[in-house]
């Protein structure tokens, strides 16, 4: 499990760009919903939530691009302009808060998520764990069929960083 005191590397597929955390992130989702599904190509994603200040960038830069969601709510892919790998996610139109891929880490296996979340829409062939230790609770990861109360699942010192960033 991740403490406040570590420090994860991680870049994009071609290098150019390299980023590191400077805390555990806050709290884990394995997200299942269409949106992530149809903008990672994938079953789902792995997204570190984490505030942006603790996100340092020691070389190059990303490219912002928006995306339509069927929430209508903003959300933004930060992406290397060389290679286009998508390194974090800005939501809801919040800059204070980054959704980094975990699959960018240099060691994406000391996060794995807290929540499994939109799983009514999860690709049916995905089984999802029973017993998975969830990355800042130490509990197995929850499931949840659309989103969660986080004020139930989140540590306490998550929540606390939470209230500072948008109070």
């Amino acid at each position: 499990m991740a403490t406040m005191g570590d420090q994860f590397s991680g870049s994009c597929s071609c290098g150019a760009v390299k980023y590191r955390l400077t805390s555990a992130p806050m709290f884990m989702h394995c997200c299942h919903c269409t949106d992530c599904q149809r903008q990672t190509g994938s079953a789902f994603v792995l997204n570190a939530l984490i505030e942006t200040d603790r996100v340092q960038v020691p070389q190059g830069d990303t490219r912002s691009f928006p995306q339509p969601t069927d929430s209508g709510r903003p959300h933004v892919i930060h992406r290397c302009p060389d290679c286009g790998t998508a390194l974090w996610s800005n939501y809801g139109g919040r800059e204070q808060l980054r959704f980094v891929r975990v699959g960018t880490l240099d060691a994406p296996a000391a996060l794995p998520p807290d929540v499994h979340i939109y799983t009514r829409s999860k690709q049916p062939w995905v089984k999802l764990p029973g017993d998975g230790n969830g990355a800042t609770t130490g509990k197995p990861a929850g499931v949840f069929e659309a989103y969660y109360d986080s004020a139930e699942l989140w540590p306490a010192d998550s929540l606390a960083r939470r209230k500072a960033l948008f109070g």
